[in-house]
């Protein structure tokens, strides 16, 4: 039979590990060893059995007595540890509410538009001004102006989309180069403006084409403007898009709208790669923007956005850029 002084002394050892508990993992050890299922008070709770009725009593009092005090000390001493656990956590597990998110990818612009935000921040310091027309453009515009009438055969070098009825004479543009014209017929010389802007062929979208692409143009009209300064502008520009050690070469070519006509090479990764077109202003067209081709003259280029990214970043398939693959796009970073 279990003595008053043996559960007394489980008991006093009870208190003395479970008040000593500093955390709720010391806590649990402690009422394992004290309390649980071969602790000396359980076990002493079994061997009643083999008691008599009147023993079996007078030990089942000690032992409840002493269960309820420990049970007692148990759930005050948690009580303590769980306050003191979530004072603790509130201190050391702050979250701050004001840190982004990471669960959603950031937005960003395109790596056309950041291509296009970067030249004309380029040209905008060299003190050019931006111009921009509808992409829905009168046929006038479009070619006539730009000494195209409806027999030049280089009229049917563009796939053109034609807008229905077609005595409406609207077009999609083909290019930016009526913006040129709406600049001219709207402003005096001397004129330094850059054109950038979408435009529409009806070419099949492969590796290399798309109907739908963005150009820039870029358009000086002023006295004494020559090869020259075109040639020194050019360089410049493929500079700032391909790096210091880039140069262009001018090969001869044919526009209805500039004369002499060239195609603009860039010498870039050991290689020369066609880039655009360029060409002196031919008089006729600024003529017909009634400006004066005996005091002033001009030049003009162009160059396919997507044809300098793809040279720039070496790719190869024009696919990638227009068919909005976030993959793709995440490779030029999420800048504003």
């Amino acid at each position: 039979m279990t003595s008053a002084l043996e559960l007394n002394r489980w008991v006093s050892e009870a208190l003395s590990a479970i008040e000593s508990a500093g955390d709720m993992e010391a806590l649990k050890s402690a009422r394992i060893t004290h309390v649980g299922d071969k602790s000396p008070v359980a076990l002493a709770s079994r061997g009643l059995g083999a008691l008599t009725s009147e023993e079996r009593a007078a030990a089942g009092k000690l032992i409840g007595e002493a269960k309820t005090k420990i049970a007692a000390v148990i759930a005050e001493r948690t009580s303590i540890l769980e306050a003191e656990r979530d004072a603790r956590v509130l201190l050391e597990e702050v979250v701050d509410i004001s840190l982004p998110t990471r669960r959603t990818p950031r937005g960003g612009l395109h790596p056309l538009t950041l291509l296009r935000n970067e030249i004309c921040d380029y040209f905008i310091a060299q003190g050019y001004g931006v111009a921009e027309g509808p992409e829905l453009e009168a046929e006038w515009l479009n070619f006539d102006a730009l000494n195209m009438p409806p027999d030049h055969p280089a009229r049917s070098m563009q796939d053109t989309f034609f807008i229905e009825p077609l005595e409406s004479k609207l077009v999609l543009r083909t290019h930016t180069s009526p913006v040129q014209i709406r600049t001219m017929l709207e402003n005096e010389p001397p004129i330094y403006v850059i054109c950038p802007g979408r435009t529409f062929r009806a070419d099949e979208l492969d590796a290399t084409h798309t109907p739908v692409f963005s150009q820039v143009e870029g358009l000086v009209v002023d006295r004494g403007i020559t090869m020259a300064h075109l040639k020194g502008t050019l360089d410049q520009f493929a500079r700032r898009m391909f790096g210091d050690e880039a140069i262009t070469r001018l090969r001869p070519s044919f526009f209805p709208f500039t004369e002499p006509s060239a195609e603009v090479d860039v010498f870039f990764n050991d290689r020369w790669i066609e880039w655009g077109g360029c060409g002196m202003v031919n008089p006729r067209v600024l003529a017909a923007c009634g400006v004066d081709t005996e005091i002033f003259s001009g030049f003009a280029f162009g160059m396919g956005l997507e044809r300098t990214l793809m040279v720039r970043h070496d790719l190869s398939d024009m696919r990638d850029i227009v068919e909005g693959d976030i993959r793709f796009t995440q490779h030029f970073g999420v800048s504003l």
